[in-house]
């Protein structure tokens, strides 16, 4: 099966340029595609989820993934999707970065056989640019107004778009021409907001080379309200374990709207699709035997079978008060209030959002509705550990430290 009849069965391309050649070379022959990453973090988070996956499927139908990442790129900042500028990190930060991303991704492709991936850093060519030759050769292909009317640049316009900003797109661009050269790469992919700096791209190979690029995005990973997933109250949903831990990723996915269930299997999952419609095809109570499934493949996928197991363990455990084997926060000693609490365990994300829970009634010590944010749980109580329920979900046990 040509690899874009996978993608689109699955729901992941949005767009394409000139899709029907595409298609046709896809299906004929080994193609060289890449994905960009910007290292501005020390771990993948669940944005990037969704085109590795994409990464994943292509590879498996016999197409070769270049990594790019952006050790250049990310001390300017793509102002897509932003209303501000990205901060700029330095260099030694960006690689050790790296390094803990090809760790994460080999859950998700492979850097090893026929069609092996590859990682490549933009630092290595735009960190040598000279900055006339550039805008000599590779500024004079791009046109300020059609530059102007991208859609990535309308938000920033009103509160003031810098030059260093400006030329993220023409960096983006010549990245994709230097890997065109490099590693015969005709296929650059990504998440639908990349689509205006992608198009530019591929441009400049016809430009330059009178050769033909294609692009390929995907869907974004959004709930049926059209807002992105991935956040929880700690922030983003990270693919590390240190920073979000298996059980709390596992609860995530197993909390996922009913909508969203299906959606998320076909794009998160490698599994089949017939398996998909199975799980998915009653819209009552018993999709909730699907999300169980989704939760405990996403975990497993990213975290390994064991903590995978052991996150299902853990939530079963707290569904049905096993203290044994429920999820446990440690908290500092003494007498403390049920705010703080809630906040030092990670149930809320400040304190003021802790008042919020307690005063609408979605706070329970063991089996005390806890309405007052004032109320203070005493050292002896907290020595010996309780049972913290937020609402009729969240369940964990809490002690002292």
């Amino acid at each position: 099966m040509n690899v874009m009849d996978t993608l689109r069965a699955r729901g992941f391309i949005k767009q394409t340029v000139y899709g029907d050649d595409l298609y046709k070379l896809l299906g004929e022959e080994s193609v060289s595609f890449y994905i960009g990453y910007d290292p501005t973090a020390d771990s993948l988070h669940v944005g990037h989820y969704l085109t590795l996956m994409a990464a994943g499927f292509m590879q498996r139908a016999g197409h070769k993934p270049i990594i790019l990442i952006g050790g250049a790129t990310a001390m300017v900042g793509d102002p897509s999707g932003r209303t501000d500028m990205r901060g700029m990190l330095a260099r030694e930060e960006l690689e050790k970065n790296v390094e803990r991303f090809k760790k994460q991704m080999e859950k998700f492709i492979s850097f090893e056989g026929e069609n092996a991936a590859v990682i490549v850093n933009n630092a290595d060519w735009l960190l040598k640019l000279n900055f006339m030759d550039f805008i000599r050769d590779i500024g004079a292909e791009f046109s300020v107004n059609k530059m102007l009317a991208a859609e990535c640049f309308k938000s920033r316009m009103e509160k003031g778009l810098t030059f260093l900003e400006f030329s993220y797109m023409l960096l983006q661009s010549y990245d994709f021409f230097e890997l065109f050269g490099k590693y015969n790469c005709v296929l650059q992919c990504g998440g639908d907001d990349q689509w205006s700096n992608m198009l530019f791209g591929a441009d400049l190979i016809r430009k330059k080379l009178r050769k033909d690029a294609y692009v390929m995005t995907f869907e974004l990973l959004t709930a049926s309200d059209g807002k992105k997933m991935g956040k929880t109250m700690k922030g983003a949903l990270w693919l590390d374990a240190e920073k979000t831990a298996p059980y709390e990723f596992y609860q995530y996915w197993r909390n996922v709207e009913d909508a969203s269930v299906e959606k998320c299997m076909k794009l998160l999952t490698f599994m089949e699709l017939e398996r998909i419609a199975e799980l998915t095809k009653f819209k009552d109570e018993r999709i909730n035997e699907a999300k169980k499934t989704l939760a405990y493949e996403i975990t497993k996928l990213i975290h390994g079978e064991e903590a995978a197991l052991d996150a299902e363990k853990q939530a079963l455990a707290a569904f049905s008060n096993d203290v044994d084997n429920m999820p446990e926060k440690c908290v500092p000693g003494g007498t403390l209030k049920i705010t703080d609490i809630l906040f030092a365990a990670g149930l809320a994300p400040s304190k003021g959002e802790a008042r919020r829970l307690v005063e609408g009634g979605g706070v329970r010590v063991n089996d005390i509705k806890i309405d007052d944010a004032n109320y203070a749980v005493s050292e002896a109580l907290l020595a010996e550990g309780f049972i913290l329920h937020k609402g009729k979900k969240t369940h964990i046990r809490v002690k002292a430290e």
